[in-house]
């Protein structure tokens, strides 16, 4: 038997959820589990420590919204 749960979004969310829906009986499950399927486990070295992963989501949304970074402060923020 499959549990389930449920989580409190805004309505604006759940009809951008909605349009991303590839047929009308998708689940919003379905919907979610993909877009978590954006942000990788890891690569051939091993798998991504949560806290990398979130940072990997994170640069993904500052370069869709156009920010930048010094090449200077990335480096840093890499230890390099």
């Amino acid at each position: 038997m499959v549990n389930y749960t449920s989580i409190q979004i805004l309505p604006k969310t759940r009809q951008s959820l909605a349009r991303l829906k590839s047929s009308p009986r998708e689940t919003y499950d379905d919907v979610i589990n993909k877009l978590l399927e954006l942000v990788p486990e890891g690569d051939e070295e091993g798998k991504y420590a949560d806290e990398f992963r979130v940072g990997l989501l994170n640069a993904r949304i500052e370069l869709k919204t156009g920010r930048k970074v010094p090449l200077s402060e990335a480096k840093k923020a890499l230890g390099l």
